[in-house]
């Protein structure tokens, strides 16, 4: 029983670990936590039964390195926003896109405005 928890246990705290190093860094938690509890249960039956809790120490501290590393990149890390084309480019091109106006559409909407006064 103890090994199946030791085995559960640095299986999710390695997945925790190579979580944190990824863009998914915010479902490293979920893994974390898990091996936490395999890995209280372990060094419980290992005190229990005088076994050696090395190994249930070594599914704490890579459980600690996985939780930091996640930690620092949710309060450190800013989103980054790709903008694809500046707004001036836009702006030109739905100007360019549009027909010019000639002389005489011109003349007529200055005398539509005049007679509305």
């Amino acid at each position: 029983m103890r090994r199946l928890f030791i085995i559960l246990g640095i299986s999710a705290a390695a997945a925790a670990l190579i979580l944190s190093v990824t863009p998914h860094f915010p479902k490293a938690y979920i893994p974390a936590v898990v091996a936490l509890i395999f890995g209280l249960t372990a060094f419980y039956l290992s005190k229990k039964h005088q076994f050696p809790k090395k190994t249930s120490q070594l599914i704490f501290l890579l459980t600690l390195i996985a939780l930091g590393i996640t930690s620092y990149k949710a309060l450190l890390t800013t989103p980054e926003v790709n903008i694809s084309e500046p707004l001036e480019q836009i702006e030109e091109e739905s100007i360019m896109e549009q027909p010019a106006k000639t002389l005489e559409e011109l003349e007529a909407e200055r005398q539509d405005e005049l007679q509305e006064q």
